[in-house]
């Protein structure tokens, strides 16, 4: 399924105002609507939902799961009250997930992160440090031990990669020989082992005083 608005379609919009309904009974909405409407034009159902109770994300994806071709949202989730559905989640969800949604987006998801940040700077609204997908802390590997198994399998302490949303994972005060290491690799720096060794000494110390 190609998760994309036709030419000539008829879009109908099913708005949750103020969130009551669980994902079942959301999801269940839309798979009556889809099995019993019936016209001769194809119709596109796109879920509208408020973030109330905290559902909007889940409940438009069980929308698009039993159906709907478009959803509504916001980036970061800002709109009044609560706010609405965030986008970023949802896109990002049906791509590490598409086994199970069975849906396709045009969504340039490494363009998630700036787009986020753009959204916050305009709207004045910042980003929660904890928010999913977007969130400060969501790549947040300063541990010397979590960098060294993310290095090392991405899968041991993240779902999402920082380079599907346009992250890079920070280097600090906790950071391992590992980490920085790479980071040398990253930038294409080539340096002998006594070198490497020297560096990372002057590293940390310059990580412990910020």
């Amino acid at each position: 399924m190609n998760f994309q608005l036709a030419k000539y379609s008829l879009l109908k919009k099913f708005s949750e105002n103020i969130e009551f309904t669980t994902s079942e009974e959301y999801g269940a909405i839309f798979k009556c609507l889809i099995e019993n409407v019936k016209t001769d034009r194809q119709i596109i159902y796109s879920p509208h939902c408020h973030d109330d109770l905290g559902m909007a994300v889940a409940n438009s994806l069980a929308a698009v799961k039993n159906g709907a071709g478009r959803v509504e949202g916001t980036i970061n989730g800002i709109r009044e009250r609560a706010g609405n559905a965030a986008l970023e989640e949802i896109a990002v969800a049906l791509n590490i997930r598409q086994d199970y949604y069975q849906v396709e987006t045009s969504i340039v998801l490494n363009e998630t992160i700036n787009t986020s940040e753009m959204v916050s700077r305009f709207s004045g609204i910042p980003v929660p440090k904890n928010k999913a997908v977007v969130g400060g802390n969501t790549f947040s590997h300063e541990s010397g031990i979590h960098q060294d198994g993310v290095l090392k399998n991405p899968l041991t302490y993240e779902i999402i990669t920082p380079e599907l949303v346009g992250v890079k994972i920070p280097l600090g005060k906790l950071s391992g020989r590992h980490a920085f290491v790479e980071k040398l690799r990253e930038l294409a720096l080539d340096f002998t082992e006594e070198d490497i060794k020297s560096l990372f000494v002057k590293f940390k110390a310059l990580a412990d005083k910020k």
